[in-house]
């Protein structure tokens, strides 16, 4: 048992958030710390720094999602810029290290690169002692989360621990666990039970459509494109936090006839994604690390739709070379694609055989017992 953890997260996106949050659970489940806290690292720099990391990583998805993947390709160079990084981060966290050196946590988990790399710094400087774990929060590595000083790493796939061994990271100290996600995924819940909760016909194809916990992406669009589907199916779309968004997508289903073949229900922000995950047959949306994760444990087969180009591109690519997945670049043809889907049994029941291959839901359990035998018990 560990005395004091400390799981670090950076509230750029949803995803290092729930990861975080996972991993949090799992070591109060297992009982494997007689102290846990959960810092967002965000809240300890400047505002300036603040707005650069969350708000204006949210306003490049939304208005220039192509700047933002030419960043991620053009920064994904391992080794490269580190002290030029390293030294404006150093500027803006100092808060952050005196947090650090105050609270002396026997280990960090960190589900976001900022942290991760500060605390390598101060390990390199003998200014911290504690252990560190990262966990990469996507499929693939990017370049940013590489750091020379640290204790383990754990990624989603054998190919991503391939790709870090490639680059230097000792083999002995990454270890293939999955993405973390909330442990109320592991729950084995009937799916009649979920449909009749939600308030959803038993026996029908059902579609969930995710915004993201932002509600981000042409979900409207997406909405006209699946009226046109000609299989009978009923559409559960998630607006996330976007109260307007849900505004107008009730009002584009009141407005726009889609036929008897075809129920919709709108709702915002959930806490019921387990649910609503175990009552589908399909994921609509981007491939985020985290969302696609806990569609994976719940048996979900993804059609992904505007993947953000850099991490979630590379998210995408190994779920269809996997055979996991299938992906609609133009929306006008989704309902075609899905209907062509559906019409071809075997392959479907394929695809959901696959994704339960890939699917890890105890991944922070998984991330925690590794831990603890490091510890040593």
């Amino acid at each position: 048992m560990f005395d004091r953890v400390l799981v670090l997260r950076a509230s750029a996106g949803a995803g290092h958030v729930r990861a975080a949050q996972a991993v949090e659970k799992a070591f109060h489940e297992l009982g494997a710390a007689r102290e846990i806290r959960h810092v967002d690292t965000l809240d300890y720099t400047n505002k300036v720094f603040r707005r650069l990391y969350s708000k204006a990583y949210l306003d490049m998805i939304r208005n220039a999602p192509a700047v933002l993947g030419w960043l991620y390709d053009k920064m994904d160079r391992p080794w490269k810029r580190e002290r030029r990084r390293l030294a404006f981060d150093k500027l803006n966290t100092r808060p952050f290290v005196k947090m650090l050196r105050r609270h002396q946590p026997d280990i960090v988990v960190c589900t976001h690169f900022l942290p991760a790399e500060i605390i390598s710094w101060l390990k390199a400087k003998e200014r911290l002692a504690a252990r560190q774990a990262i966990v990469i929060t996507d499929f693939d590595v990017h370049a940013m989360w590489l750091c020379h000083h640290f204790e383990h790493y754990f990624v989603a796939l054998d190919e991503t621990r391939e790709h870090l061994v490639k680059l230097g990271i000792p083999a002995e100290t990454v270890t293939v666990t999955g993405i973390p996600i909330d442990p109320v995924f592991c729950e084995d819940k009937d799916v009649g039970k979920m449909r009749r909760k939600q308030g959803l016909r038993r026996r029908a194809t059902t579609i969930l459509i995710s915004a993201g916990g932002f509600g981000v992406g042409p979900i409207e669009h997406l909405m006209r494109s699946l009226f046109e589907l000609k299989h009978p199916a009923q559409i559960v779309a998630v607006c996330g936090r976007s109260a307007e968004l849900k505004r107008r997508l009730e009002a584009l289903v009141a407005r726009v006839s889609h036929g008897r073949r075809l129920s919709v229900k709108v709702l915002g922000y959930t806490t019921e994604m387990d649910e609503l995950m175990t009552a589908a047959d399909i994921l609509v949306g981007k491939p985020g690390g985290l969302t696609t994760s806990e569609a994976l444990a719940k048996g979900l087969v993804p059609v992904i739709v505007n993947p953000i180009p850099g991490q979630e591109e590379r998210n995408a690519d190994h779920l269809l070379e996997e055979g996991a997945a299938i992906r609609c670049n133009n929306l006008p043809v989704l309902a075609y694609k899905i209907d062509r889907l559906l019409d071809d049994e075997k392959r479907f029941a394929a695809m959901q055989r696959n994704v339960r291959r890939l699917a890890r839901p105890r991944a922070a359990f998984d991330i925690v017992r590794k831990l603890l035998s490091l510890h040593g018990g």
